[in-house]
């Protein structure tokens, strides 16, 4: 059983729990995940490591509640154990080379574009931030990646914080300008990562995105996170999750996120509905 330590609450629907798990902590990097289960019968779910610290023996998750199992997650309190926490996994971003970043979160990917900042800016890397949510109540972590970055730039769709725009917008400036960046780094929905990656490749700028695909296992076993990148088969588990923005078929990536929306639109709405007669 894995102790939660500390709990943090975004929004109605992001949340922070530092969980207390020595042996991951001990070798965990950015870019990395965990895969996490609840109870003996529930489903498996993998979740980026937004955070570690090796000395407390602790690691961070940040997750949005979209399905009956982050549902879960979010009732649990500090002092609640996790069934399993198993990692990490997947491979580490490799960053030692970079000097000159930007670095892209959109919405709950900030939560996986934040420790790739603080790596890069903590080896002296120069590293400029570009964050976008749909609206200024869904804003976080924006102090933490203030403090990791020489530029931080936080747009809304609808510009309810005074900032309207999308990442995309943001990052063309900067190139147009004559910003030279070793590499971009994209975290966020598929669509956000997609029409990135089209932007700097006009600029033949080296983009790196992160493939949070269906997962059941996380050990390259069930097949489930395949996506095609230049033409090949990948898993995101074994061969990610960070992948080349310019080879990714994300067309094909969305077409198979959306496989199970259905079930998972049930099961949901199954779990709320045995909560809500509990409470009666």
């Amino acid at each position: 059983m894995f102790e939660i330590v500390t709990k943090k609450i975004f929004n109605p629907q992001v949340k922070l729990l530092t969980v207390k798990a020595p042996e991951v902590a001990r070798h965990a990097l950015p870019g990395q995940f965990i895969m996490l289960r609840l109870t003996e019968t529930g489903e498996r779910i993998p979740l980026t490591i937004a955070d570690y610290d090796r000395e407390a023996g602790t690691i961070t998750i940040i997750f949005q509640e979209v399905g009956k199992t982050t549902r879960m997650l979010g009732t649990l309190e500090e002092g609640d154990s996790i069934l399993d926490f198993v990692g990490p996994l997947g491979n580490p971003s490799h960053l030692d080379e970079l000097n000159r970043v930007c670095v892209i979160g959109g919405g709950l990917g900030c939560a996986i574009a934040y420790p790739q900042a603080k790596y890069l800016h903590n080896k002296g890397a120069k590293v400029d931030i570009i964050a976008g949510f749909r609206n200024k109540d869904l804003i976080f972590l924006d102090e933490e990646m203030a403090a990791v970055s020489d530029n931080l730039f936080v747009v809304t769709d609808d510009g309810s914080n005074g900032n309207k725009g999308l990442v995309t917008d943001v990052l063309k400036a900067q190139l147009d300008k004559g910003v030279e960046y070793d590499a971009v780094i994209a975290i966020g929905p598929l669509i956000m990562m997609k029409f990135v990656s089209l932007t700097t490749k006009p600029y033949n700028v080296k983009t790196l995105v992160s493939m949070n695909s269906i997962m059941i296992d996380g050990t390259g076993m069930c097949g489930g996170c395949r996506l095609t990148v230049g033409g090949e088969t990948k898993f995101a588990c074994v061969d990610g999750p960070d992948f080349d923005g310019h080879l990714v078929d994300f067309d094909e990536a969305m077409r198979r996120g959306a496989m199970y929306k259905p079930e998972e639109r049930a099961k949901l709405e199954e779990h709320d509905c045995r909560m809500k007669g509990m409470v009666k």
